[in-house]
């Protein structure tokens, strides 16, 4: 049986409903899954923009930092 394959805002939610999420915490998925299941980047910034995080994109993954505060690249 094939698995059934969530609407992009259930998956947005299980993204923001987690506990690193919610924790301040770090989050990563994959760029294939945020294209294929989270309706793509676009969604997903203004997902991150509106609750006021920071996106980052590194290789193949897009890296979602759950916090408000500044975000300085040391090297």
């Amino acid at each position: 049986m094939a698995r059934a394959i969530p609407a992009p805002g259930a998956w947005i939610a299980q993204i923001f409903g987690a506990q690193n999420a919610n924790n301040g915490g770090v989050v990563r998925r994959s760029v294939a899954d945020v294209k294929q299941f989270g309706g793509g980047l676009k969604r997903l910034k203004a997902e991150v923009r509106q609750r006021g995080f920071h996106l980052i994109r590194t290789g193949d993954q897009y890296v979602i930092l759950c916090h408000k505060g500044d975000v300085r690249v040391i090297c």
